[in-house]
């Protein structure tokens, strides 16, 4: 293997390990076994554990962002809270042993890499879709902070649950999700429906 290809296996291996075991359980031993190589070729391309485990998250985070940020399309504040929660679902269907490493433990000697940290990376990204809907219906725009954070956290915590359980239909999740979020407990729909996946049938 070349260099670049070494790094590349190494990184898949990280992921697959750190899913697996989590950042604590996980050893450069376990990375070298599974990718067959010696324990130096990993201190040599990650200088150990913790450099491997920084740019799995890294990867992680950057491929889950970009999903999103290209799913988001068009103006409708809901169109794009659906857009945004079934990216987000979609990723953890496509990349669950991603998604785990995002969610397990990590280095307590940093705060990357932790759930609140990826819920407030991802939460940036989605704030302006709030902040435009707080203008025009009269609410405080600094408010759209806190409301992102909510809904990108509420998002993620339920992922988690239902990776496990493996049901129901991730759109089916996202219909849920945004009706909470749009409807407010007050207003839900007795059966949500995604609007966009109406849009797509006609």
């Amino acid at each position: 293997m070349t260099g670049q290809e070494r790094r590349a296996q190494l990184l898949d291996v990280g992921r697959s390990v750190f899913s697996e075991r989590g950042f604590e359980a996980a050893s450069v031993e376990d990375i070298a076994a599974r990718a067959k190589i010696t324990k130096p070729v990993v201190y040599e391309h990650f200088a150990g554990k913790e450099g491997l485990y920084a740019v799995v998250v890294d990867r992680e985070v950057q491929r889950l962002l970009q999903r999103i940020s290209e799913a988001l399309q068009g103006e409708d504040p809901r169109s794009l809270l659906e857009q945004a929660a079934l990216a987000f679902l979609t990723y953890i269907e496509d990349e669950p042993p991603g998604f785990r490493v995002l969610v397990r433990d990590s280095p307590v000697t940093g705060s990357t890499g932790t759930l609140p940290s990826v819920i407030g990376d991802i939460a940036k990204q989605v704030e302006y879709i709030l902040r435009d809907e707080f203008k025009e219906r009269g609410f405080d725009p600094k408010l759209s902070a806190l409301y992102s954070q909510a809904l990108v956290g509420m998002v993620a915590l339920v992922g988690q649950w239902w990776l496990d359980e493996g049901e129901p239909k991730r759109e089916d999740v996202a219909a849920h999700l945004v009706n909470v979020a749009w409807n407010g407990l007050r207003g839900l729909e007795p059966n949500p429906i995604l609007k966009i996946k109406e849009g797509t049938d006609n």
